[in-house]
């Protein structure tokens, strides 16, 4: 099994925002290697703009941040982020996850075609190969995106609400996925506003306004006074 380094990911100090409205202010975070870290907060707390950050796709305006790894790390958006219109079978829309290996136009290698069944059949979709991705349920789209993302096979896998309004099946199906990745040394990042897979990862950040209010275990960060003080919640949920 892989030793888990003692971070993956440091924050020190980290700003990131647009142009006169800053989002993320002055956060200072470390994320785990190997492990499942949850991003909590309310909208509009940063947990997508920390994601993008993280991915490289939005740049820091100021404050540091540092990888023990420097492959390409892999995002996965949010399913509504996907055009229902793309005409993609589920098969091409998980081997564009080797694109990343092979460049778009090179043709794929044994290993290629198996690592991409493989992630198929990791989240239960084989038999949804030459479906057309529109014609998928919601949860069905989102298991193929993850897919997608495990095909790269990227040391960082970020994912934005990968179970938000998906059924119990899939969002159990999704989970389990992501803990097994960490099992095997890769480092996972999700936002999410799912209290409860938030308290089955490893670590957890709790965000509000930008800032980081708390980080740590789910059981030390996620405690009724965090979630009253952050949500305005009567109780914990």
């Amino acid at each position: 099994m892989p030793q888990p380094r003692p971070y993956e990911v440091t924050l020190h100090d980290a700003a990131a925002g647009y142009p006169r409205r800053p989002v993320l202010r002055q956060l200072t975070a470390s994320i785990p290697g190997s492990a499942t870290t949850a991003v909590v907060g309310p909208n509009g707390s940063g947990k997508s703009t920390l994601l993008s950050v993280l991915a490289g796709v939005r740049p820091l305006t100021s404050g540091s941040l540092d990888r023990s790894r420097t492959s390409r790390p892999c995002f996965v958006v949010q399913r509504s982020a996907v055009s229902d219109t793309l005409p993609l079978t589920v098969r091409e829309t998980v081997t564009m996850g080797r694109w990343a290996h092979r460049g778009a136009w090179r043709r794929l290698t044994a290993r290629d075609r198996s690592v991409v069944r493989d992630s198929m059949d990791r989240l239960g979709i084989l038999d949804l190969a030459e479906r057309q991705l529109g014609e998928l349920s919601g949860g069905q789209r989102q298991r193929a995106l993850v897919a997608q993302g495990l095909a790269q096979e990227a040391d960082l896998f970020l994912l934005d609400e990968p179970t938000t309004g998906l059924d119990m099946a899939a969002r159990e199906s999704i989970s389990t996925v992501l803990g097994a990745a960490a099992a095997e040394g890769v480092t996972v990042v999700q936002a999410t506003h799912d209290l409860n897979a938030a308290r089955e990862s490893d670590h957890c950040l709790l965000l509000q306004d930008g800032r980081l209010v708390e980080e740590g275990k789910p059981r030390d960060v996620l405690t009724d006074s965090a979630l009253r003080r952050v949500w305005d919640f009567p109780e914990a949920q």
